[in-house]
């Protein structure tokens, strides 16, 4: 991993997951069940296949995600969230709800209105569906 700017732990955070792709797999995996190179392509925001290679390189440094060569598949690998990126759940959840909050451009869809409506018991329920799937 590349040298820390600082030992500010939002400076410390930002060194993982502050460019714009990182997060958006993140929430690829922790909210849409996507977990293959190929899934994270089809994402609306459409990522380029360099970038999606370097920050999938960089979440695994970092320990935020796993990678296992696919059973079904030998030459294909498949991602999974470790405990340490599964700890993101809560601000991926604070994050999706000041971005509908605050941008009239970002509509509530029906995470987003579960959130409005009860913001822990959505953690909650995340939390343990994350239980079962983090490596």
């Amino acid at each position: 991993m590349s040298k820390q700017r600082s030992d500010c732990p939002i400076s410390c955070s930002l060194d993982i997951f502050g460019d714009k792709w990182s997060l958006l797999i993140i929430r690829d995996v922790m909210l849409r069940g996507k977990c293959s190179y190929s899934e994270f392509l089809k994402s609306e925001e459409k990522i380029a296949t360099n970038i999606l290679t370097s920050r999938l390189a960089l979440l695994e440094e970092a320990q935020i995600l796993s990678k296992e060569v696919a059973p079904e598949n030998r030459s294909k690998f498949i991602y999974h969230l470790t405990q340490k990126g599964a700890d993101l759940l809560p601000i991926i959840i604070e994050l999706m709800d000041w971005g509908a909050r605050y941008n009239s451009n970002c509509p509530r869809r029906e995470l987003g209105k579960k959130i409005k409506k009860d913001k822990a018991a959505v953690v909650t329920e995340y939390t343990q569906r994350l239980k079962k799937q983090v490596r």
